[in-house]
């Protein structure tokens, strides 16, 4: 799904309209822990999150993740949007919560891009 339809579902906003949007995103992951999205999730990800420190940013970095989405209308301090628009991730704010985007996004055809921590054998 393209990064640009999933801002209209969620009805998200750009919070570093200098990066590119439009490029595919081939899953989602909710999540607050930053070790569980580096041992779970598959990259080319949204994340969705309500961390707003620049650790998400690192993270998704190092992840691979394309996308933030901070829930909740959380909008993270500047030091955390410079540091994304320096890593081309875009970040999104959006007005819903973490359960309601995941159904959103789900309901919308984009499917889970987390691994079974437990089937890893961690």
């Amino acid at each position: 799904m393209k990064l640009v339809k999933i801002i209209d579902v969620i009805e998200g906003k750009v919070l570093n309209p200098d990066v590119l949007c439009d490029f595919e995103i081939k899953g989602g992951c909710g999540a607050d822990l930053m070790s569980d999205v580096l041992a779970s999730v598959r990259a080319d990800a949204v994340l969705l999150t309500g961390l707003c420190n620049p650790q998400v940013v690192r993270t998704a970095e190092m992840a691979d993740v394309r996308a933030i989405v901070f829930v909740r209308g959380k909008t993270p301090q500047a030091e955390t949007v410079e540091l994304a628009s320096e890593l081309n991730i875009p970040l999104i704010t959006s007005p819903f919560g973490m359960f309601e985007l995941c159904g959103r996004l789900y309901l919308a055809g984009l499917p889970s891009f987390e691994n079974n921590i437990s089937a890893m054998n961690l």
